[in-house]
């Protein structure tokens, strides 16, 4: 029973939503994953899980009316313990960050700063979309940092084993550069958290379509943004044309799986905005959080990391039977 709750607490199902936040990350600054994007996804998933703890401390009064089965209402975990929870699980986030670097700190206290910030203060406020989607904006911005700060591996190319070392890794690439090459990528993800949050604002009491309907206008909009073509694209020729095509079709169907995860349950609460159909609806928008960070990362040519992030579906969909989202 206790396990049972602190899953429930915690959101465990929705879990697999965040990897591919830092993963996407890196595909964005052209880098493959290393120990620093390692580090960065469990700075992300530990903030994560901070936010959910705090959110039902936060809200306890207010569960204890509309959601009374909640860990915290129904008892089976005491305020106390989630808040403490959320602490330490912050202070776990901040440390796993720092080992990436400075420049990852400092983007994961700005994103621990906005968690705790939107938990305790703007949730209920018209800002607390905004903040939601931040969150998420930042928490891609801090696995593209982490991944560039860490020093790119080179091949040795001299025998000997000093010359070896003296090669062995290459400069890394300067943060200040991965910000922007990552914002692209960090504001589409934002756009779609806040479409997302804005129709949790109803799940509870339903009764309106206003708000899943912008969201799936919003996620067709963002699908399309995906799909098109980058500069230079058409440019490419011979091999690298071919590669370019096949990198596309791959694109093209995670986007797919993305319009299909969200854009679906949105339609059904835009038709009948109930309370059931507008909890599908937030469900279906968390998980389509990982279509669409694969697409993010084939979009940015890294294949291999996006097919990576479309495994952890299954699991998603798996412990999702089990344990709720929202």
């Amino acid at each position: 029973m206790t396990a049972r709750a602190w899953a429930e607490l915690l959101r465990v199902s929705a879990l697999f939503t965040v990897p591919g936040d830092a993963l996407a990350g890196a595909a964005a600054v052209g880098r493959r994953p290393n120990r620093s994007t390692a580090l960065a996804v469990g700075a992300s998933l530990c903030l994560y899980e901070a936010g959910m703890a705090l959110n039902d401390w936060a809200d306890r009064e207010e569960d204890a009316v509309d959601r009374p089965h909640r860990p915290i209402p129904s008892g089976r975990i005491t305020p106390r313990a989630a808040l403490t929870a959320a602490g330490a699980l912050t202070a776990a986030g901040l440390a796993l960050a720092a080992r990436a670097g400075r420049p990852a700190l400092t983007v994961a206290t700005g994103l621990a700063a906005t968690v705790w910030a939107y938990d305790l203060r703007l949730k209920h406020t018209p800002a607390g979309p905004a903040a939601m989607a931040a969150a998420r904006g930042l928490d891609l911005l801090l696995g593209a940092t982490a991944t560039a700060t860490a020093p790119a591996r080179a091949t040795a190319t001299a025998p000997a084993k000093a010359t070896a070392r003296a090669t062995a890794t290459a400069p890394a690439t300067p943060p200040r550069s991965a910000v922007p090459a990552a914002l692209p990528a960090a504001a589409l993800l934002t756009a779609h958290t806040y479409a997302v949050t804005a129709v949790s604002r109803h799940e509870a009491q339903g009764g309106s379509t206003t708000a899943p309907l912008a969201a799936l206008t919003a996620v067709a909009a963002l699908g399309g943004a995906v799909v098109r073509d980058r500069p230079g694209e058409r440019k490419r020729t011979g091999e690298g044309k071919r590669a370019a095509a096949s990198a596309r079709l791959l694109v093209t169907a995670l986007t797919g799986a993305y319009l299909r995860t969200a854009g679906r349950p949105l339609a059904h609460a835009a038709l009948n905005p109930s309370p059931p159909l507008t909890q599908r609806a937030v469900g279906g928008g968390i998980r389509a959080m990982i279509p669409l960070q694969a697409a993010l990362a084939a979009r940015a040519g890294a294949s291999g990391t996006a097919l990576a992030v479309m495994g952890l579906v299954p699991l998603a969909r798996s412990l999702a039977r089990k344990v709720s989202l929202t």
